[in-house]
């Protein structure tokens, strides 16, 4: 008989998070015999209007509410895939009643401890500081997108612990050809919510615009604006976003210095390279593993490197094809879903 799984994700399938830990993975687990229904907590309309800047509380109570019915009135599954937690911002203990004796999986490809043990006002880090703690403890598996939320799940208790990192489709993502501009065109993928580290390095852009005469194309960047630079900010769309992404010349991914950029497990760098760009990026958790330097891109320390880097890439179109090329070896032998798909299913099979 087919194992029966209720897969239980944050977000609907244009979540970022949600469709690469989650829904890419069904079509391949559908044919390995799994049974699945997938049950997001926030549609794919919450996630377009976060992108616009909207929020409805209401429509969030609602959404808690379907799914406590859910779980509530059918308990004929094998196993429960979750992505993160149940519900963000209820204690653990209520979340291990409502689950009862079915066993879960968990996947994080973020440090979701630190929403509430490092950002969280004081009555949060009160009551739920150990929240995730638990939730990884009480897990059947903990899938953990990098070193960093595997550490955690280490200290916390949990029983297996798997990395599996997050990786892209091959079959959606083909080669760039090479460009006949002169220009360097620096690219950066992302949403409205993650644009702010892009600031960190606007000198850098304008040094090397300054230099280069360099276009800059960011993908999902909302109504981000740096100083005087000319941006061609397009909108993020599912189905345009490789080729969005294999009109850059170089893919970049800024990052701050904090515990959260700890677990973050660099899909930017992937979907760079899965497209054959050199890429830089700041070395910080997962990032000095995908970059590696001097080989498929560089890491860029301070300003003065990312500046130094993007400008190498500037002058060098030979080198941005050498580098890109492996990237994408590095891709189709680590970070796809060919690679980590099989592993899955083993791994959830092991769990029933």
């Amino acid at each position: 008989m087919p194992y029966k799984i209720l897969v239980l994700t944050k977000y609907g399938s244009l979540g970022g998070s949600s469709r690469y830990r989650f829904y890419q993975y069904l079509p391949y687990l559908k044919s390995q015999d799994f049974d699945l229904t997938i049950a997001p907590l926030l549609d794919n309309q919450y996630v377009t209007n976060i992108n616009n800047g909207q929020r409805n509380f209401t429509n969030v109570l609602r959404s808690y509410f379907q799914r406590l019915v859910r779980l509530m009135s059918n308990r004929d599954y094998d196993l429960l895939w979750i992505e993160k937690e149940l519900f963000p911002y209820i204690p653990e203990w209520l979340e291990h009643r409502i689950i009862g004796n079915i066993p879960y999986a968990v996947d994080y490809d973020d440090a979701q401890f630190h929403i509430y043990d490092y950002y969280g006002s004081k009555l949060t880090k009160t009551l739920l500081a150990s929240k995730i703690d638990r939730v990884m403890a009480h897990a059947k598996l903990v899938i953990a997108g990098n070193k960093y939320i595997a550490s955690r799940a280490y200290q916390a208790g949990a029983k297996h612990i798997e990395i599996i990192p997050t990786v892209i489709d091959l079959d959606r993502y083909s080669l760039k050809t090479p460009s006949d501009s002169r220009a360097l065109n620096i690219g950066w993928i992302g949403s409205p919510g993650t644009s702010s580290y892009l600031k960190s390095i606007q000198s850098v852009f304008e040094e090397v615009d300054r230099q280069h005469a360099c276009t800059f194309t960011l993908v999902g960047a909302g109504a981000l604006t740096l100083g005087k630079l000319d941006l061609n900010i397009k909108k993020w769309q599912e189905h345009t976003e490789v080729e969005d992404i294999k009109s850059f010349d170089v893919g970049i991914m800024p990052l701050d210095s904090t515990p959260w950029e700890e677990g973050k497990c660099g899909i930017k760098l992937i979907q760079y390279m899965a497209c054959g760009l050199p890429v830089v990026g700041t070395p910080i958790g997962v990032n000095q593993e995908i970059i590696a330097h001097g080989v498929n891109g560089f890491q860029a320390n301070n300003l003065t490197e990312w500046t130094d880097y993007l400008s190498k890439f500037a002058s060098d179109s030979q080198l941005c094809a050498e580098m890109g090329a492996k990237g994408r070896e590095m891709v189709e032998s680590k970070y796809c879903l060919q690679v980590t798909a099989p592993k899955m299913a083993q791994l959830l099979r092991g769990c029933i």
